[in-house]
């Protein structure tokens, strides 16, 4: 296949890299433009996890008012004030800002999440009559499950992305971090509901 300035340039756009090594991923792929995507996106993304240990005590605060009746408050850190100020790091803040509104999470990562109400949540499941007949090894794993998939909706880095379901909020925020060649992480956040108290 061909290579083509165009494409040089899409892919560019869309993995935050150089020409050079935009137009250098292209002759690898032999001009496929997804299979170029792909493997840019990897090695990206395996960019933004190294970057994942970096300190991040920049940012903004975003805010965002749903018809009136939601508003949400939410701290979204970076490295430096300067990356702070770019238009794609304050899309990424509203973006996040229209997720909390719309899914309701209540922590930010699983690590947020209290041991003790995991524990509740574990022996809730556990007196399920469905599982009382089923060896000890496969109620844990089964109740495991369950465990996993219920706080995975309830914390915002698991949540699969409102504007794109083929990927989770952490998948979002890695490919900025591809991008914007920063750590960026959510501080805190905060949802209020019209007519809703916690």
């Amino acid at each position: 296949m061909a290579i083509t300035v165009e494409d040089i340039k899409k892919l560019k756009e869309l993995t935050g890299v150089g020409l050079t090594d935009a137009k250098s991923a292209l002759v690898e792929a032999g001009g496929d433009f997804d299979k170029a995507l792909e493997e840019m996106r990897k090695k990206g993304l395996t960019r933004a996890e190294k970057k994942g240990d970096r300190e991040a005590r920049e940012g903004v605060i975003d805010s965002y008012i749903h018809d009136d009746r939601i508003g949400v408050v939410l701290e979204l850190n970076c490295e430096t004030d300067f990356v702070a100020r770019l238009d794609d790091f304050r899309t990424l803040a509203h973006q996040l800002s229209m997720q909390v509104a719309a899914m309701s999470p209540l922590y930010v990562s699983e690590d947020d999440i209290p041991a003790d109400e995991k524990e509740r949540k574990k022996q809730e499941f556990m007196a399920s009559e469905d599982l009382a007949k089923k060896p000890e090894e496969i109620r844990e794993k089964i109740v495991e499950g369950q465990v996993s998939k219920y706080f995975a909706e309830k914390v915002l880095m698991s949540q699969n992305y409102i504007l794109d379901d083929s990927k989770t909020i952490e998948q979002h925020v890695k490919e900025a971090i591809a991008k914007l060649g920063e750590n960026i992480r959510v501080g805190q956040f905060r949802r209020i509901e019209l007519g809703v108290s916690e």
